[in-house]
């Protein structure tokens, strides 16, 4: 009988948690996903393009919205939304006008009860984790 190699901690935790990212995230829940991403095997870019939704007299963009992931595989855009509600608002009007504008773009919104639900799938703990 062999002996079981000494117990690593390291093999206890969530794949997705590994240390491996060198993306500069504007929010930690933004640093989750990605890892949850990578985890299944989806190609991703984080904040690759910004669509334009507004603009002066002389033309150049004033508003404009930018995406949280790109899946090129998937040809499909991710905006991560964990907000409290005042800012989920104003996030939606730039949704909604960013789909008016480019309804050919596919845009998966995903909002904090299910970026939560997937947290607690993946035994990743809370929102509240993430930023500690």
């Amino acid at each position: 009988m062999t002996t079981p190699p000494p117990f690593d901690g390291s093999r206890r935790r969530h794949p997705s948690t590994a240390d491996s990212f060198d993306e500069r995230f504007a929010h930690p829940s933004e640093r989750a996903f990605a890892r949850l991403l990578t985890l299944y095997g989806h190609s991703w870019s984080y904040e690759p393009l910004e669509f334009p939704l507004a603009w002066n007299e002389l033309g150049r963009p004033i508003r404009a919205f930018r995406p949280d992931f790109w899946l090129p595989d998937l040809a499909l855009f991710i905006e991560l939304t964990v907000l409290e509600q005042r800012l989920v608002t104003k996030k939606n009007q730039k949704v909604r006008q960013f789909r008016s504008l480019y309804p050919e773009v596919d845009l998966l919104v995903v909002y904090q009860r299910d970026f939560v639900a997937l947290l607690e799938q993946h035994g990743m703990g809370t929102i509240a984790n993430l930023a500690a």
